[in-house]
């Protein structure tokens, strides 16, 4: 996993909220704040907020009398997420480690965690303060990505970025589509702590409206432009034109479309 895998910093945010955000991210948060509604939390909180995506929906979808804590270890995604939610009542933002959480036992009836998890380097520790947070019969609802290959914006993102540099291809499409196996985040969820985890499949059928916006994003959204821009030689423009090009060979004639497909979890505190 490369080192910079959560490092979502610089003008990373940015590219990401407003390029990445309408075609890949939209959809998936609209269903996991539906999800979370559900429940009838009272006391939310959100890990890995990023840029506040999904924090917007939840405090626009549930009761305004519902306390919204809203987190992420990156504090440039978090500075984004706050100027979407001014002067709102009940919400707070706090930087966060999710192995660390800096709350109190049972502080909360319902987490939620939009394409967060894959990214925690110990998942089995992060899921076990999810656990302690928790109140006994909350809930923890997030979603994780498919294999890549049910992705495969994203396996055109990596082929073409490894084109560039075939001795040292960089790493960061690997660490989001790593964990797309039910089987293997359930071996991960103590049966200690939950009483009941539950999975569904979501898949949908993406018309990327702004192709070269999208292509730009996938390079300068995320750690990858880093690892490109530390390996020198290459300017990552040039990997974002040859993005582009390769997203219209995999998905048009225009209009372009692309499945995407996520998993999302459902656990219960015991």
């Amino acid at each position: 996993m490369p080192e910079n895998s959560a490092s979502f910093t610089g003008d990373i945010p940015s590219h990401y909220d407003s390029g990445l955000g309408p075609v890949i991210f939209y959809n998936y948060a609209d269903d996991l704040v539906a999800r979370c509604r559900a429940h009838a939390p009272q006391d939310v909180l959100e890990l890995a907020a990023g840029t506040g995506i999904v924090s917007q929906r939840l405090r626009r979808k549930l009761p305004p009398g519902c306390k919204l804590t809203v987190t992420d270890l990156n504090e440039p995604m978090l500075e984004l997420a706050k100027k979407k939610l001014p002067d709102t009542t009940n919400v707070t933002f706090q930087p966060a480690d999710a192995m660390s959480l800096p709350f109190s036992g049972g502080s909360f009836d319902l987490i939620a965690c939009q394409f967060g998890v894959m990214f925690f380097p110990d998942k089995p520790a992060a899921f076990t303060e999810a656990a302690r947070v928790l109140r006994p019969g909350g809930h923890y609802v997030f979603n994780v990505w498919a294999p890549m290959a049910k992705n495969p914006f994203a396996e055109v993102a990596d082929t073409v970025a490894a084109q560039f540099f075939p001795e040292n291809p960089p790493g960061f499409y690997k660490v989001p589509f790593h964990y797309g196996d039910p089987e293997a985040v359930k071996a991960d969820l103590s049966h200690e702590d939950w009483s009941q985890v539950n999975h569904e499949t979501v898949t949908h059928n993406k018309t990327i409206e702004d192709p070269e916006k999208f292509a730009e994003a996938l390079v300068y959204g995320n750690p990858l432009v880093d690892e490109v821009r530390s390996r020198g030689g290459v300017d990552p423009d040039e990997i974002a034109s040859a993005i582009l090009d390769a997203l219209r060979a995999r998905f048009g004639p225009p209009p372009l479309r692309m499945p995407l497909e996520a998993v999302f979890f459902t656990c219960r505190r015991q």
